[in-house]
């Protein structure tokens, strides 16, 4: 399939956000926030696993079971790590092979499965948080002033809550 040069290729959106979109703003703000948000997690995974030999996934699933009290059923951990599920299990199988997470049967239906952190797993997670600490503070907190951070946490959270709920 071959491209008509005389079409005006960077104005063939223009004709859905003028209708769907207040302004150019919009898509504007829409851009630079995938922009962003791909560039930073790009730039923590390689400095991650440069400086650990961690994959920044692993990290998310290790740190997501601490955030929670050090376990999690499957189908919570998919949804707090933003993997689905089958993604989640080959993932889960591969710590469970490394030693750093356990998986049970969920006590109350035994339909369930529990993912738990093992010792290893926590030593693990001590060991690699200071550095993609590090990166989040260098990366992307400190772009920003209190202020902007304020402001860019109220905005996220309200989409947040109106995709999920609205």
């Amino acid at each position: 399939m071959q491209v008509d040069s005389e079409r005006d290729l960077p104005g063939l959106l223009d004709p859905p956000v003028a209708n769907g979109l207040p302004g150019s703003r919009g898509m504007e703000a829409w851009r630079s926030l995938l922009r962003a948000h791909a560039t930073l997690l790009r730039r923590l995974e390689v400095d991650l696993e440069r400086e650990t030999g961690m994959a920044l996934a692993d990290f998310d699933v290790l740190a997501q079971l601490a955030l929670a009290g050090g376990e999690l059923r499957m189908t919570e951990l998919a949804a707090r790590a933003l993997i689905s599920r089958s993604g989640m299990t080959r993932r889960v199988s591969r710590l469970v092979d490394e030693g750093l997470v356990r998986r049970a049967t969920a006590n109350a239906d035994g339909r369930g499965v529990v993912v738990a952190l093992t010792d290893v797993g926590v030593v693990r997670l001590t060991e690699t948080a200071p550095a993609h600490v590090r990166g989040v503070s260098e990366l992307f907190v400190a772009q920003l002033d209190d202020q902007e951070l304020a402001a860019l946490k109220s905005a996220l959270d309200k989409v947040s809550v109106d995709c999920a709920f609205g």
